[in-house]
């Protein structure tokens, strides 16, 4: 009952504008006339909140992996430092967008018809320092399917390209931060392919593989509460003047007054 809330969260950002806006003035007006703490949190951070606590994770590197959002993340002074990102569009849009191009539907449409690939071809492997780029991909695969390359085949080599450099970049954050957890969050947490790939490079550094459930890869309303419930134990709140929505923020303009007590936040 309305009585029981203690506060009211909303995803802020990153996303479309419009979307973000119908989220955000629900969650003012909600918050007014119960007259209870507004709160404001990040989506992507939440991603990864909702992936620490099913997994029980303490302090991995995040691959963060979805159709709106690719980067590679963790935790450093306060915040998630972001070692690496997209610089144009997301894996899984690239994917998905292949597969609707392609009649056979979005992920794990791609995947399941890579499975019965037998001809490699070579596209554009674009890992620059550690960021990454899949547009080019996108577009030599669907050219290569103009040309009449057998389905399948053009299938089998995206998805094995596209996921060999999220497993390459990931590899470095985890060397260079020398941890011993790597988890996967976001829609293409359920890749089959990419959980194999990530987890046979994660064994070579004597370090765990988590991933989030099913349930909680794709984006939901539990991801945002939990996260606001780790705000609101931390006193972020904001005020209605200050929870304007923000289409372009980035999860290391949060700073994380929670990450050092969650743990006994959640389990004590």
């Amino acid at each position: 009952s309305p009585s029981q809330l203690e506060g009211i969260a909303f995803s802020a950002g990153p996303g479309m504008g419009p979307c973000l806006r119908v989220g955000a003035t629900i969650a003012r007006a909600l918050s007014l006339r119960l007259n209870i703490p507004l709160i404001s949190v990040n989506h992507g951070v939440a991603h990864i909140e909702i992936g620490r606590l099913t997994t029980r994770c303490r302090d991995p590197v995040v691959l963060y992996v979805a159709g709106g959002n690719t980067l590679i993340a963790s935790y450093k002074d306060g915040r998630y430092r972001i070692f690496g990102e997209t610089l144009d569009i997301a894996a899984g849009n690239c994917l998905d967008v292949f597969g609707i191009k392609a009649c056979i539907g979005t992920m794990p449409n791609p995947e399941i018809r890579a499975r019965e690939g037998k001809k490699f071809y070579y596209l554009p492997y674009k890992v620059k320092g550690m960021d990454v780029s899949f547009s080019g991909i996108l577009t030599t695969a669907l050219k290569l399917l103009k040309e009449g390359a057998r389905l399948e085949d053009v299938c089998y080599s995206l998805i094995e390209t596209v996921f060999s450099m999220l497993t390459e970049v990931t590899e470095r954050a985890l060397a260079f931060t020398e941890k011993n957890e790597v988890l996967i969050v976001g829609g293409l947490s359920r890749s089959v392919r990419l959980r194999e790939m990530v987890e046979e490079m994660v064994k070579l550094h004597d370090a765990r593989l988590m991933i989030v459930p099913q349930e909680y890869a794709g984006d939901n309303g539990a991801m945002i509460a939990w996260t606001g419930v780790l705000q609101l134990l931390t006193n972020q709140t904001v005020t209605v003047e200050e929870s304007r929505v923000k289409p372009r923020f980035r999860l290391d303009e949060v700073e994380l007054m929670w990450f050092e007590r969650v743990w006994d936040i959640t389990y004590s």
